[in-house]
């Protein structure tokens, strides 16, 4: 039997009005920095406490990573759970361990850990620990969401041994047929996936000055052995009362402070934009093609930095997707370094794992 499909609106004035409501709801819930107050800590049934940087969860709207802090008592495990995305882990306080997938990876101040997708992951701290661990988490699953692929799944405290473990993959058939091609493609990216890196320690860490005037070090990116869904972090060291140079790209960059205080510039062009103060714990926004520059206020002590973006998915797409504009753009040299200054002159401290609060 034929059927019509029909509105009382046409198409044109059904999505005009929907897109409109969504830049104006975005809009609405915009921040340039959201501070550590702006995220308070509410009770789970995971055990944990969690409170929402951005994200939908916290009212904040996001379309491609969140970012939510958690804690956990001492004496505590998680309920163990798995979901469709992946997330970044950055430890800012306490001692505790993660189990993923039954590996139990012990953590610190400083500490990374990937949570990859489909893993079963739970967090503990020991009943004979002094504080909380509290760690910050950046995960893609508000990108997952809009393509209505984001799954949770939650087993209790059941024993891994007794759960099921990621979803299977075929292995790869001989055959040059587009079919073919494109099982041993997914077989060869799965196994990649689920064989890369899953922690980076604070004592590992060595940071490599940068014509940029700060020292940087990776966390969590493919450059040192990991397999995540497109989300690096890295860490960046501003010397006393020093500056990083100008530049702008598109995406969202987040900026966790994990240690020191001072502020941030962000305009549409290099001049004429606003500061916007920070602090440790806070998390600076920065939007799309915005110009930006990262100051440290303290005199005596260095800031450190933890820079979180989607560039080996979201950015490198807008690469292609843009091409030839260009997608990183910082002043000209003589510019950049007179801004950065002679960064050889900075006497960096001995790095010593952070500390909360």
């Amino acid at each position: 039997m034929a059927t019509k499909t029909t509105t009382s609106v046409t198409h044109y004035h059904v999505q005009k009005s929907r897109r409109k409501k969504f830049v104006e709801d975005w809009r609405a819930n915009w921040r340039t920095i959201v501070t550590v107050e702006d995220a308070p800590l509410v009770e789970t049934e995971r055990g944990s406490r969690v409170g929402v940087y951005v994200g939908a969860d916290g009212d904040r709207q996001t379309r491609t990573m969140d970012a939510l802090v958690h804690e956990i008592d001492p004496g505590v495990t998680t309920t163990v759970h798995r979901h469709s995305w992946d997330a970044m882990v950055l430890v800012v306080g306490g001692q505790g361990w993660f189990e993923i997938d039954g590996e139990h990876i012990d953590v610190g101040p400083g500490d990374s850990v990937h949570l990859p997708c489909w893993a079963w992951h739970r967090t503990g701290v020991a009943a004979e620990g002094t504080a909380p661990l509290r760690y910050m988490t950046f995960s893609s699953e508000p990108m997952l969401e809009t393509m209505g692929m984001s799954v949770l799944e939650d087993a209790g405290h059941a024993e891994f041994s007794t759960l099921p473990p990621r979803p299977p993959v075929s292995e790869p058939v001989e055959g040059d047929d587009p079919y073919a091609r494109r099982q041993r493609r997914i077989a060869r990216q799965q196994g990649e996936r689920r064989s890369g890196r899953l922690h980076t320690s604070w004592d590992d860490l060595e940071l490599l000055n940068t014509p940029r005037g700060t020292r940087t070090t990776f966390l969590l990116d493919k450059a040192i052995g990991y397999q995540a869904s497109g989300i690096t972090m890295a860490m960046f060291e501003i010397g006393p009362g020093r500056r990083q140079s100008m530049h702008r790209h598109p995406g969202e960059a987040w900026l966790y402070v994990l240690e020191g205080t001072g502020h941030s510039y962000e305009g549409t062009e290099p001049e004429g934009g606003t500061d916007y103060p920070w602090k440790k714990g806070d998390l600076i926004v920065v939007d799309h093609f915005l110009w930006h520059q990262h100051f440290n206020d303290d005199p005596d002590n260095t800031a450190k930095v933890v820079r979180i973006h989607m560039f080996d998915s979201l950015l490198e797409t807008m690469r292609v997707l843009c091409d030839p504009l260009v997608l990183f753009e910082e002043p000209p040299d003589h510019i950049r370094d007179e801004q950065a200054g002679d960064v050889s002159t900075i006497e960096w401290p001995a790095l010593e794992r952070p500390s909360w609060p």
